[in-house]
Parts: C-alpha cells; sequence; structure tokens
C-alpha cells in the first residue's frame, strides 16, 4: 500500500516537472517565449514613481501633426466651385512627396497642414497665376502608431488617435493572455542610440482592480508595450496567495506612492546614478 502511494506521489511530482506549475503548460526547465531582459529590469527599477510623463487624468495634447510617408491628404479648392482641378486624396509617397498632376510632385513629408496648404498654394500659382486657394486636411495618419509585443492575443502596431493609455493599448492588442506577466509589463519610450533609455513599470492590477492611474500612462507616437511571460515559479505562485507578487517591486512601488491605499505612506524613491535627464541607466 505505501508502495502504490510513493509511486503515486513520484508520478504526481514527475507530471508538475514536465508541466510546469502555470497555466501555460510549459515546462518547467523551458525559457520562457518573451523573457524580459535583465538590463531591462535594471532601468525599471531605476524608474521614479510616479514618472514624470503623462497619464490618465493627468493628459496632455500631442503637438501638431506632423505629416510623414504613409499618411494621406485630402487637398481641394478653397472654393468649391473654382475651376481648379486636384487630384483629392494624396498618398505621401516614400520620398515624401505628393502628385498634384501638371503641378508637380512637391515635397510635404515634415510639415504641417497649413504649412502644406502654402507648399501646394506655391505649386499651383507657379503654374497658374489667377488660381484660387486650396484647403489641405488629413484624412489619414498611418504614419503614428504605437507597439505592443508579448504575452497578448493581438500583437502589433496601432494607429494613433491621441487619447490611449496603457490600458487602452493592451485591450486593442486583444487583452493578456494567460502566460502573461502581470507584474513585469513595461512600457519602453524610442530614444537615439546614444541617448538614455526610458523604461517605465506598468502594474497591471493596480490598474485594473484599484484605479491606480500611477503606471496608466499615455501612449506616444513610437512607445513600445511589452508583456513578458510568466516564469514557471511565477505561475505556480497564483494558484495561492498573491503575497509574493506583493512583494513584487512593481506592485510595492505604485502602492507605496502618493495615494497609496490605508496603511500605507507615500514614499519616495530616488533615482539610481546615471543618467540624470531622465533617471534611467546608460545601455552600453
Amino acid at each position: 500500500m505505501r508502495y502504490r502511494v510513493l509511486m503515486g506521489l513520484v508520478a504526481f511530482v514527475g507530471g508538475v516537472v514536465a508541466t510546469g506549475c502555470s497555466s501555460s503548460g510549459s515546462s518547467l526547465f523551458s525559457p520562457p517565449s518573451y523573457p524580459l531582459l535583465k538590463i531591462t529590469k535594471v532601468i525599471r527599477d531605476s524608474a521614479p514613481v510616479p514618472a514624470p510623463v503623462p497619464r490618465e487624468l493627468a493628459k496632455v495634447l500631442h503637438g501638431p501633426f506632423v505629416v510623414e510617408p504613409g499618411d494621406t491628404l485630402l487637398v481641394q479648392p478653397a472654393e468649391l466651385d473654382a475651376p481648379l482641378r486636384l487630384p483629392p486624396d494624396q498618398p505621401v509617397f516614400p520620398d515624401g512627396t505628393i502628385d498634384l498632376g501638371k503641378y508637380g510632385r512637391p515635397v510635404v513629408a515634415g510639415h504641417t497642414a497649413p504649412e502644406i496648404e502654402g507648399i501646394v498654394q506655391a505649386a499651383v500659382k507657379a503654374k497658374d497665376k489667377d488660381a484660387p486657394g486650396v484647403n489641405v486636411r488629413v484624412i489619414g495618419r498611418a504614419s503614428k502608431v504605437y507597439y505592443v509585443f508579448g504575452e497578448v492575443n493581438a500583437p502589433g502596431a496601432f494607429p494613433l488617435s491621441g487619447r490611449e493609455t496603457v490600458l487602452d493599448a493592451l485591450v486593442a492588442a486583444g487583452g493578456l493572455t494567460r502566460r502573461a506577466s502581470k507584474d513585469n509589463i513595461v512600457l519602453a519610450k524610442p530614444t537615439s542610440p546614444d541617448g538614455c533609455r526610458l523604461v517605465f513599470p506598468v502594474c497591471w492590477h493596480e490598474i485594473v482592480q484599484l484605479g491606480d492611474t500611477t503606471t496608466n500612462y499615455q501612449v506616444q507616437a513610437g512607445d513600445r508595450i511589452y508583456v513578458p511571460s510568466a516564469g514557471t515559479l511565477e505561475g505556480c505562485s497564483r494558484s495561492g496567495s498573491r503575497n509574493t507578487a506583493a512583494r513584487h517591486a512593481c506592485g510595492r512601488r505604485c502602492r507605496a506612492s502618493a495615494g497609496a491605499g490605508p496603511g500605507m505612506r507615500p514614499t519616495a524613491r530616488r533615482p539610481r546614478p546615471g543618467c540624470r535627464r531622465c533617471s534611467c541607466r546608460r545601455v552600453g
């Protein structure tokens, strides 16, 4: 009898080792599909909380829209009954130009809509001095996107409307998968090769369960939201209490920031030595 019980326990442990404890069913010894780099963790943990960036309830207006290749313009005479005829829908080509037919191919990339009106007007006036004014509107904004990668159901690039937060972005990407490490989501800002890396923690549980907007950042063009895979031990801890996750840096720092719940005192986190202007470590 004892032999059978012992063999049953051995078989059970063997099954756990073979498949792992997480809901993903991955092996205990297999690497995660979307790991989080060590340097990413270092920069994330160096970021101040709350970070000095726009967020839900503290959004900012985006700057003037600058046209880039891939966008689409609507070019029309200011007077609709004017004899001037222009191709209405104008895709911006990879070389930054639009096709105005007999009026040429002016370069419009890198300019705003009011500036493009002047450029198109000058091109038309060069051929017809008596031509009326023109109106230019941006009707397709394919050049301004953000990215969501990792353990989401529909990763990819998404058009930016200007109001999105991290929560909006993750919902647009189909939500998190069962394999997602909810305590390690990060938002990375695009930076120059010799610039200071900007990586901020995203506290999923605090955003969706507490309504804490501390890390529900406003998404900007070019932002990358990365959802890493949960490790096997992290998956095992999900079946029990969330004490282990509560001790995680992300959750601890979110709840310790201003506006924390009862019994928690707001604390100021000093950035680690590194790039002074963005409070992160320099990569490389």
